[in-house]
């Protein structure tokens, strides 16, 4: 019998209830993962764009057409795979002390954290001012897409 994946991670338990220590700050670090998320996104599409501009010229043109969904289709990879990882975090989350469990307290599969991401974008593109207002009064300083995503983040040390 194969034990599933997510078994093989440590488990907590519900994550509905944390100690206060486990939220300490949360939302500021969060912040500041973001900002530090987006430069590291931002540089990957620029080596990308770079090669995908010399290969454009040698396929005449036809590797330009990657170049429009380059943005999105890196940010949704390099969320997945960070979140989905065993660090459970994107640098930017890893520097601000702060990791990504679903509501169970087992890691997050790669499809949730890449609908994570979706819905990051999403919620931020649209619903900025209900994403903050809600995660003023959810229940562990949730933001909107974690709870569509049935994520918590909290602090690494908790």
């Amino acid at each position: 019998m194969t034990v599933p994946s997510h078994a093989q991670d440590h488990h907590h338990g519900p994550m509905t209830d944390l100690p206060p220590r486990a939220l300490d700050g949360v939302r500021t670090r969060r912040i500041l993962a973001i900002l530090v998320d987006l430069v590291l996104i931002t540089l990957i599409v620029g080596v990308a764009f770079v090669f995908l501009s010399i290969l454009g010229v040698l396929t005449f043109g036809l590797a330009w057409l990657l170049i429009p969904p380059l943005f999105p289709v890196v940010a949704l990879f390099y969320n997945g795979l960070t979140i989905s990882g065993p660090s459970r975090g994107t640098p930017g989350m890893r520097l601000m002390d702060l990791e990504v469990r679903l509501t169970d307290g087992y890691r997050v599969p790669f499809i949730y954290a890449a609908v994570h991401a979706v819905l990051f974008y999403l919620c931020w593109t649209f619903l900025t001012p209900i994403v903050l207002v809600v995660s003023l009064f959810a229940r562990n300083k949730r933001c909107l897409h974690d709870i569509l995503a049935s994520m918590v983040v909290t602090r690494r040390a908790s």
